[in-house]
């Protein structure tokens, strides 16, 4: 068996992992911006907080590269990441390295586990394409449709 797949699924890991993470530190962002407007902005405005996101903002990458080598407390690092405004340029490192973590372990490990299953046959190969591709043509569909009815009752896109 050829090693692409081992690549490719390596780097759809990786993006996948990649993606994740800043999806949830920029909705830990949106979260605290939005909870400015709020009750809660009293708390944010705590000396105790203004120290977290000093202690985050200086040491945080690391924290965030590690949180990936775990189960669930990588979303909270990246989530808490963006609720105490790590500078986005000190954050990057941390995702980065963090998706590389993650998208190692999981295709080592994953695909020990497949080949342990189904040896070298490459039906799981190929009904994982199919299926991959028909969730991106399913996706694409229903965007477009929603989109065209947005369009068609006047709304804008």
């Amino acid at each position: 068996m050829s090693d692409w797949p081992y690549a490719l699924t390596f780097g759809a890991f990786f993006l996948l992992a990649l993606a994740r993470g800043s999806a949830t530190y920029w909705a830990g962002r949106a979260l605290r911006y939005g909870g400015q407007r709020t009750r809660l902005a009293q708390h944010l405005d705590r000396p105790a907080v203004h120290r977290a996101e000093a202690v985050v903002g200086r040491f945080g990458a690391p924290a965030v590269a590690v949180s990936f080598l775990t189960i669930g407390f990588q979303t909270a690092v990246n989530a808490a990441a963006g609720a105490l405004r790590m500078p986005w340029w000190r954050y990057v490192p941390g995702v980065v390295v963090g998706a590389l973590f993650w998208a190692a372990i999981y295709t080592t490990i994953g695909f020990a586990v497949l080949a342990a299953w189904f040896g070298d046959h490459p039906w799981p190969w190929v009904i994982g394409g199919v299926a991959a591709i028909l969730v991106v043509v399913g996706v694409t569909w229903l965007v477009r449709r929603r989109r065209a009815a947005r369009e068609g009752d006047g709304q804008p896109a």
